[in-house]
């Protein structure tokens, strides 16, 4: 079986809860982890090494904060935020393996055979899915490149530009790709992205949408697996894409969806 699981951000009780429901079986069942798998829970260091123990059944997208772990770590002159929960990685014996491992995975994934993606934020709206996997292959060679993933750590944090140009270039073209792949949320009609808002739909600023609602959206005929936005808890009135983040972290619960059954488990603990 295959299972889509919501952002785990550290919480390594609930992970292992619903692996429990699941009935997780290493020799038959897939993981995919909508990136975030780190940072604001209270065991980022348990949850990366239970994470790398079961690689060989995990793909798992980059998040913005796992982003923000690898900035964090390669970056001598980059500090922790004051919410950080992720000391205990950087002070790991086993910090450069947790790393390595963390470094390799993918912005997008997509499983042909299943019609199905998975992302942590989610797909400009401007882009088919060819162009989508384009643009994050960019980013995964610099990220994976010793000799130049600095320069993609230090201009990676930032707001702007806000939309999409095919023109744009180096370090500007990296940190416009990476915001709608880990950050995005809302865009306009124009697919301008809004990177300050977190909260429901209900409350939205006016003239914004979710970015999978926006006007003239590009068709992409494939189910589309996302994270990052706990305050829709899962809902987005699209059959075809489906909400992980039921905002664990928060206090609310940890979820996966059987890609196999189309069966929804959910841990409370």
């Amino acid at each position: 079986m295959l299972y889509a699981i919501g952002d785990l951000q550290g919480c390594l009780e609930p992970f292992d809860c619903l692996l429990r429901q699941i009935g997780f079986n290493a020799d038959r069942d897939q993981l995919w982890l909508a990136g975030d798998l780190v940072n604001r829970g209270p065991d980022s260091l348990k949850t990366l090494r239970r994470c790398y123990d079961l690689r060989d059944n995990i793909t798992a997208v980059q998040g913005n904060h796992d982003l923000h772990l690898l900035a964090t770590a390669f970056d001598p002159e980059r500090d922790p935020k004051r919410k950080d929960t992720l000391s205990g990685i950087l002070e790991a014996p086993d910090r450069d393996t947790l790393l390595d491992w963390l470094i390799q995975n993918p912005l997008l994934h997509v499983d042909d055979a299943r019609k199905a993606v998975l992302v942590h934020a989610g797909i400009a709206p401007v882009w088919d899915l060819a162009t989508a996997q384009e643009r994050a292959a960019e980013v995964e060679t610099v990220l994976r490149d010793p000799h130049r993933r600095m320069d993609l750590f230090k201009h990676m944090y930032g707001n702007t530009p806000d939309s999409w140009d095919d023109a744009l270039e180096g370090t500007t073209r990296w940190r416009v790709i990476t915001n709608f792949f880990t950050r995005m949320r809302l865009c306009d009609a124009s697919f301008h992205l809004n990177l300050s808002y977190k909260g429901t739909l209900q409350d939205a600023p006016a003239g914004f949408y979710p970015w999978f609602a926006t006007p003239g959206r590009t068709p992409i005929d494939y189910r589309i697996f996302f994270g990052h936005w706990a305050a829709l808890m899962g809902e987005t009135s699209d059959a075809a894409i489906i909400g992980l983040d039921h905002g664990c972290v928060w206090g609310n619960r940890l979820s996966a969806y059987c890609l196999d059954t189309r069966e929804w488990f959910h841990c409370d603990c």
